[in-house]
């Protein structure tokens, strides 16, 4: 039976949700938020030790500037909220992605949280925010030539963002679209991949414990 350490959620669909309800996507947004919060405690109930979390693609840039101010707004009033709380349940956030083009306000949120040491953590949570895949494979081929080192499997893990974590056990994509999107090209080559139709808004604990089920008893060959 296969044991997961570490998930990976691509959080799809909170626009198109909003659409359907005739909202405006800032509310699907701030719907797609509060049910993050839901399926981080039954992460944390299940003894699941990583979670990483596609929050913001280097490519949503290309939104409106509003939709963008209003996601920003969302992360720092959430972070700022929860910063004790989030560290007395033992859950450490770190951050991932490119920093250039952020706020200045979003930047310190950002160092805060980095810098900050969570003892004995129950659940760690990464944030893939202003992320690429590309670039941080780009930044990382550049870090080895700067430092003369040979360019293998062994030197490019160790200068990823995420060199610290484990590659994720499994993948889940909601919203219906099949494709990565520019997320952890390099990390999920072994990773068990689940795209549910399901908006992120609607997807529920019970729809992760049956994916979880189901990843579970999946045969994993690694090539074999």
């Amino acid at each position: 039976m296969n044991k997961i350490r570490h998930l990976a959620i691509i959080m799809d669909g909170n626009g198109r949700w909003a659409k359907a309800k005739n909202k405006n996507r800032s509310y699907g947004h701030s719907k797609g938020l509060e049910n993050l919060k839901n399926i981080i405690k039954k992460i944390v109930n299940l003894k699941i030790r990583y979670l990483t979390l596609y929050t913001f693609s280097y490519d949503n840039w290309k939104r409106s500037t509003l939709e963008i101010k209003y996601i920003f707004s969302l992360l720092d009033n959430y972070l700022n909220k929860n910063y004790l709380e989030l560290k007395n349940k033992k859950i450490s956030v770190k951050f991932v992605g490119e920093q250039n083009r952020l706020p200045l306000k979003i930047k310190k949120l950002i160092n805060l949280y980095n810098n900050r040491n969570v003892k004995r953590p129950k659940l760690h949570i990464n944030i893939a925010f202003n992320y690429s895949s590309k670039k941080e494979l780009l930044n990382a081929f550049k870090l080895i030539k700067k430092k003369k080192l040979n360019i293998n499997e062994k030197t490019v893990n160790k200068t990823l963002y995420t060199k610290l974590f484990p590659d994720p056990d499994l993948l889940i994509r909601t919203g219906g679209h099949k494709r990565l999107s520019d997320f952890l090209l390099w990390q999920i080559s072994y990773t068990e991949i689940f795209f549910v139709k399901k908006l992120w808004p609607d997807f529920n604990s019970k729809d992760l414990s049956n994916i979880l089920r189901n990843f579970k008893v999946i045969k994993r060959n690694y090539g074999k």
